[in-house]
């Protein structure tokens, strides 16, 4: 299935794990979990995924690949961010943020509710902005990474390197 933005790019979903210092008996969240690749791989490292999408269509492909892949830590929401956030009683450890609509407000409930990290992808320099802003802003910014891959490709016999598009990964956290 193609959704917009696919599915997270190997090369940085193993930085976006990294950051996100996940531990075994976290509480993670996806926010914005598209095909649900960032959430089936921290289902492997955390006790339970909350992954929420305002896209039906997402929360359907993402529920799939976890059933196929028999992954039952992951509860799948269909919602909007704000509206998930703002009905939560217990906070979250990381969550991670890999599409949202008002992200400023989205990340203003993210630093009320998530109690270590915050990891936020962006490919547009207007996302990347926003969110260093905002993150700075409420005084939990630590930094911001330019992830540039590029990956080999046959040519004339031989190799050469195809560079994707560059991804920004920022990081939130109170640690």
């Amino acid at each position: 299935m193609d959704l917009p933005g696919g599915p997270t790019r190997d090369e940085v979903l193993a930085i976006d794990l990294f950051k996100l210092e996940l531990r075994r008996g976290d509480r993670f969240l996806d926010v914005g979990c598209g095909t649900g690749r960032v959430s089936l791989e921290a289902a492997r490292h955390v006790k339970q995924v909350y992954a929420i999408d305002r896209r039906a269509e997402a929360i359907t492909h993402a529920r799939g690949r976890a059933a196929a892949a028999r992954v039952e830590n992951i509860q799948f929401f269909h919602s909007d961010a704000h509206s998930f956030l703002q009905d939560q009683d217990e906070g979250f450890d990381c969550a991670f943020v890999g599409g949202s609509r008002d992200l400023s407000r989205v990340l203003g409930h993210l630093a009320d509710l998530v109690d270590r990290r915050i990891v936020v992808n962006a490919v547009l320099l207007s996302t990347l902005q926003e969110a260093v802003e905002t993150l700075q802003r409420l005084g939990i910014f630590r930094e911001a990474v330019q992830v540039q891959v590029a990956k080999s490709s046959p040519l004339a016999g031989g190799y050469r390197f195809c560079a994707e598009d560059p991804v920004y990964v920022i990081v939130g956290g109170k640690c």
